[in-house]
């Protein structure tokens, strides 16, 4: 429902590629049914995945707990639709494929925004919103270096560069789905149980998947380079250690607050070798100069130097809801004109952020001293730190949470931590549009579309109830993937479930 609903309901290219077609282009025709049926679409896949998690918890009072191999089964299903339908959720690509189109002509995307760089009229950018068009990139320039090799192969052709970038993702996704069992095993978490809220998510699906952001490369990269480092003995000039910290800076190099999880896997070195100050001092210096090596090198190779650092704060053009500090500004700023002090909005904005970056760097360096004392494991202070990052900082959108919950999901956290998990992910997976933008001058058509996939799904349910009563039983032992369950009393809790 959703890959079909997309083809009218998606954040489609300018000009849409399936208009007029006529079996492709018949959802386009009626942008309010497609998007009613894309939420429908939505919705059932959170509730799907909700009911998943309630087997995972119960272990035998709705069913026996599915296995990690039907999980991984019932995940791929899920994506496979998304991965082949238009982009849903966000117009970020659009933005991806015009700053890599800049850097592959020679120009510096970090000066340039795609209007001034591309022109106005260009294929790349005709799809990027306005208020994106003259913003110059605010991504690592690892990412736009891979984004110009595809650009060396798709050209101008936006349909071919979304599922080039869209494979990209994958590869990301696929480097989330190799570690994520292997540090669920070190933090001596089920893996069954991490790789259903950290990869089945909604938010996976919807955002990394679907919505193609570069989150997948970044968590991936940053994720494989844990384990690695992880993995490293106590010699400095282990390969592990090096591996790892050199893929912690790739992956900083496609979204800057990776380079937090460097921190982290410092201490975790440092707590090995007896915690004292020397032995931080040894790890800072070998990770650094890591640090300094790999942007050196893209420095040559990209021609930029480190102007990308000078963007970073583009995405604060817009002011996000979902921010703390952004919230508390604009409050500030309606108490300041309601006191006839006048609109002071934007300098308190500035101060409430700055006093979140502040907070959120305090907590970081708790959660560092912590993993040095060993009260806290690496993963769950890494995971920790970013979300802290998160969520004091100015900009949040549903898919910046992926930054902590994707680790986060491979640790033993308190259950009242991923019952809240279970609560924000069901309830952001369904606040983004699909069509990744406002409803400008059509603010009817978007509560027409929720309450008429609000009827699709009790219409669902319905059919689903009666099939399901209607069943005389099914073995669930004898399904592929199963081990037989002995017989005897319900199972208690699994360790670890929610």
């Amino acid at each position: 429902m959703m890959a079909v609903g997309g083809l009218g309901a998606g954040a489609l290219p300018v000009p849409n590629p399936v208009f007029g077609l006529r079996l492709l282009g018949l959802p386009s025709r009626n942008a309010t049914i497609a998007i009613a049926v894309t939420y429908a679409g939505i919705a059932i896949v959170v509730l799907a995945w909700l009911w998943i998690g309630k087997m995972l918890r119960n272990n035998g009072a709705v069913a026996p707990a599915p296995t990690k191999a039907q999980l991984a089964r019932t995940a791929v299903l899920w994506a496979i639709p998304l991965a082949v339908a238009p982009p849903l959720f966000s117009r970020d690509i659009y933005s991806y494929l015009a700053q890599s189109a800049t850097l592959a002509r020679h120009l510096n995307p970090y000066v340039l925004g795609p209007a001034e760089a591309l022109g106005v009229d260009d294929p790349l950018t005709r799809s990027i919103p306005t208020i994106w068009r003259d913003t110059p990139a605010p991504y690592g320039p690892l990412f736009l270096l891979m984004g110009r090799g595809i650009t060396a192969i798709s050209g101008n052709d936006v349909v071919l560069g979304i599922f080039a970038h869209r494979a990209l993702a994958l590869c990301g996704l696929g480097l989330i789905i190799w570690t994520l069992p292997k540090l669920a095993r070190r933090c001596g978490l089920d893996t069954g149980l991490a790789m259903w809220l950290g990869v089945a998510n909604p938010l996976v699906l919807f955002h990394l998947v679907s919505g193609i952001h570069n989150e997948a490369l970044m968590v991936g990269l940053l994720l494989v380079g844990m384990e690695l480092g992880l993995r490293a003995g106590e010699k400095l000039h282990d390969p592990r250690f090096l591996a790892g910290g050199l893929l912690i800076v790739a992956a900083s190099a496609v979204k800057l607050p990776a380079i937090v999880a460097l921190g982290f896997l410092g201490m975790e070195w440092a707590r090995r070798r007896g915690g004292r100050v020397r032995h931080v001092a040894m790890a800072a210096g070998v990770l650094t100069a890591i640090a300094v090596f790999v942007y050196w090198v893209l420095d040559l190779v990209t021609g930029v130097g480190l102007t990308w650092a000078t963007t970073l704060d583009a995405p604060t053009l817009i002011r996000s809801w979902m921010s703390v500090s952004t919230d508390l500004g604009l409050i500030g700023g309606q108490i300041g004109i309601l006191g006839g002090l006048g609109d002071h909005t934007d300098s308190v904005l500035a101060l409430t952020r700055g006093i979140g970056l502040l907070a959120s760097a305090v907590v970081v360096g708790m959660l560092l001293l912590a993993v040095l004392r060993g009260r806290v494991d690496a993963i769950t202070g890494m995971g920790t730190a970013l979300g802290a990052v998160v969520l004091l900082g100015p900009i949040v959108h549903p898919w910046y949470l992926l930054w902590a919950v994707i680790p986060l999901a491979a640790t033993r956290g308190l259950p009242a931590y991923r019952r809240s998990v279970l609560a924000a992910s069901a309830v952001l997976a369904l606040v983004v549009p699909p069509t990744g933008a406002d409803f400008s001058f059509r603010a009817f058509q978007l509560p027409l579309a929720i309450l008429a996939a609000l009827v699709l799904l009790v219409l669902v349910l319905v059919v689903l109830r009666r099939q399901l009563a209607g069943q005389t039983g099914v073995d669930i032992d004898a399904l592929p993937g199963r081990s037989p369950v002995p017989p005897g009393p319900a199972h208690g809790p699994a360790p670890g479930a929610p």
